[in-house]
């Protein structure tokens, strides 16, 4: 690859990565690419594409407070986050006391007005700082939710106040800056060049709260593959599974050797009152920071108040699309939307807005607003069209009780994986909605350039917010177990995760995995599913990759040969994935699976299989008994029966009646 590089004029050659694994970023024309791509040597080519950010009370929440049992190693563990960047004179990062980093650590630390800038050959655009430092939030807000020190009294202008914390509070946080403002987002190339330095600087755990709209072949993507060679040096990476649920398949990031996160909720909502003229009130979700004072302001349907001057009609204006209402008949009114961008009735001139939304995430607007269920946005129509002279007024927002969490957020995606459907995706859910968390103070706190409020903290949901929850978990993991592996650590994520509701949530464990994460439980799992990287290039074999790619993507004498007669269903994954494809229900599939003991020396685990009427789920040997720690034992479990409906859920829990080791089994169709 360096050979192949070296042939391109330095005009043309953007970047190359050299410090963890090989390749290069260069401009080419379709053509040149097709060429490079049948070159020996190389394993993949692609588009440098731009993917997308996925974006205190919620480590309480899962049962993980401050005062849990710590050991001091947890000063040691270096999380790599690959973000937007960081406000480093936040609160959060406070690192009085904290000491020099770890000697092992092989990065350059820089103050803070010092940063040094890698944008993988990208200029910043204008207003953007040319180094770390964060200008829009997102990096600064999931750092500081892995490992931000306590910060008392943090809030949203009152709203979540308490102290913010992160889940390893003295772990040491890196930071590569992969995103930058739209249209340049964050590029590939970016992505593949934190991988590279953060793989060499010597960090513990990757967290990457971004990725694509739709999974890709796993060597076509850069996530993937920087994760695949994270993995071989022993890192784990933490993914955000996407926000483009609930339609099912809509998983971005689903390599086995990554964790992939889902985005649940906590038990802390924030509800707004929308009150009309005839004193009916409505209860909606927002965060509406704004006191109106119960004042009542006009109240017009975004249908009837379209701006002709642009051709638009009542049908576009309903839906409150970009420049579709007309100024004129909006200014100093609250306008009701069928649907709707939130900026759209800010910039007409509107004092509210008030459109429908899903109940479980409370969105921020730059001007007062909530989002009501559908039905009750039409029972608001019916007002405004029985009243001339309708009026309204929007309550400031109060934070409320949520008896129904935890849940998976609507957003969330959700499986199958549509690259390996046999690989249950996500792997585990973490808290994603209305998480309060440090912030830059140079962004506006909806995003929005217009809108001019800005906060040291701010709450936002998306399974970006889940993802730095998960790598918090699994940092506070690898401080107990510092030479356990990625699929070690993993693997006691998922199999102590608090089960989740396939009654509150169709999708199951398509949308949740193993489920609710649980720190505490995951240091001590009793079993582990361990993986190491030949059981990946087994795994990649069977999916159809051949010797010479795989020898050029993991640098040593890797061969399929060593797969033969391996199968994806024998893959030490912790989970158990059955898709059923075709007109017949009917299923039959073995697994075989190795646990390793971490528990006490001598101990006896049973199998207890949960599974639904018209599935048999047979475990042999059905006792494991072990002599001593580090032990493996071999078991095998088949499914035979029926699926009931898309989805049939059951598990398998391995108890020594101090330990429940437990998977999921999902057994799903595969067209959707």
């Amino acid at each position: 690859m360096d050979g192949c590089s070296s042939n391109f004029s330095q005009d043309l050659l953007v970047k190359s990565f050299k410090r963890s694994f090989h390749g290069f970023v260069v401009k080419l024309t379709d053509n040149e690419a097709q060429k490079i791509a049948s070159q020996a040597g190389v394993v993949s080519i692609f588009r440098d594409e731009s993917y997308q950010l996925q974006t205190t009370r919620s480590w309480d929440f899962i049962g993980f407070p401050q005062n849990v049992e710590r050991l001091a190693l947890e000063r040691d563990i270096i999380i790599g986050m690959l973000d937007t960047g960081i406000w480093p004179e936040s609160e959060s990062f406070n690192d009085v006391g904290l000491g020099p980093p770890p000697a092992r650590w092989k990065g350059i630390c820089q103050s803070s007005s010092n940063f040094t800038c890698n944008n993988a050959g990208q200029p910043p655009p204008a207003g953007e700082f040319a180094s770390p430092r964060d200008s829009k939030g997102h990096g600064t807000h999931t750092a500081s939710t892995v490992a931000g020190g306590l910060a008392p009294g943090a809030s949203l202008d009152g709203f979540g106040n308490g102290t913010a914390r992160g889940g390893v509070p003295s772990a040491r946080i890196t930071v590569y800056k992969i995103c930058l403002p739209e249209p340049i987002g964050c590029l590939a190339s970016s992505i593949l060049a934190a991988f590279d330095d953060a793989i060499a600087d010597g960090v513990d755990i990757i967290s990457l709260s971004a990725g694509a709209s739709s999974a890709t072949d796993y060597f076509q993507d850069p996530i993937a593959i920087g994760a695949f060679h994270a993995m071989k040096n022993g890192i784990l990476t933490s993914n955000a599974g996407g926000n483009a649920g609930p339609d099912r398949g809509t998983m971005g990031n689903v390599s086995p050797w990554s964790l992939s996160v889902a985005a649940s909720t906590i038990d802390r909502r924030f509800v707004t009152q929308v009150q009309l003229g005839n004193n009916i009130s409505y209860q909606g979700v927002s965060i509406n920071m704004f006191d109106l004072n119960g004042t009542m302001f006009p109240l017009v349907y975004a249908g009837y108040v379209p701006n002709t001057s642009l051709n638009f009609t009542g049908l576009e204006s309903r839906l409150c699309l970009n420049n579709s209402l007309d100024p004129r008949l909006v200014k100093g009114k609250i306008v009701l939307c069928a649907k709707g961008d939130r900026e759209v009735p800010f910039q007409a001139g509107a004092v509210g807005s008030v459109m429908p939304g899903f109940q479980d995430v409370a969105d921020l607007f730059p001007i007062p607003a909530s989002q009501l269920p559908v039905q009750d946005i039409g029972q608001v129509l019916t007002y405004i069209n029985r009243n001339s002279n309708a009026t309204a007024t929007i309550r400031r927002s109060t934070e409320a009780k949520d008896k129904l969490a935890s849940m998976i957020a609507v957003f969330s995606s959700r499986g199958p994986n549509t690259i390996t459907p046999d690989i249950l995706k996500p792997d585990i859910a973490a808290p994603g909605v209305d998480i309060l968390a440090a912030w830059s103070p140079v962004s506006p706190i909806t995003e929005l350039p217009a809108d001019l409020r800005f906060s040291a903290y701010n709450i936002i949901s998306g399974t970006s917010m889940a993802c730095p929850h998960a790598t918090g978990a699994a940092a506070y993991v690898k401080s107990f177990h510092p030479t356990w592996s990625p699929s070690a650590i993993k693997s006691s994520l998922m199999t102590t995760s608090s089960p989740m509701s396939s009654e509150a949530t169709p999708d199951a464990e398509l949308a949740y995995g193993a489920g609710q994460l649980n720190p505490v439980k995951a240091v001590n799992p009793g079993l582990i599913y361990d993986a190491e990287p030949i059981d990946y290039v087994k795994f990649l074999c069977g999916q159809g990759y051949s010797t010479r790619v795989l020898r050029l993507v993991t640098g040593d004498r890797s061969a399929c040969s060593q797969a033969i007669n391996q199968t994806v269903f024998e893959l030490n994954y912790p989970s158990f994935a059955l898709p059923v494809s075709g007109s017949s229900r009917n299923v039959s599939r073995a697994y075989k699976r190795v646990v390793t003991n971490v528990g006490a020396a001598n101990s006896s685990y049973k199998a207890i299989v949960s599974a639904p009427p018209g599935l048999k789920i047979h475990v042999t040997p059905g006792l494991l008994s072990f002599n001593s720690l580090g032990e493996k034992k071999l078991f095998t479990l088949s499914i035979e029966g029926a699926m009931a409906g898309n989805i049939s859920s059951a598990s398998l829990t391995w108890d020594d009646g101090e330990h429940r080791v437990r998977s999921p089994i999902a057994v799903f169709s595969a067209v959707f």
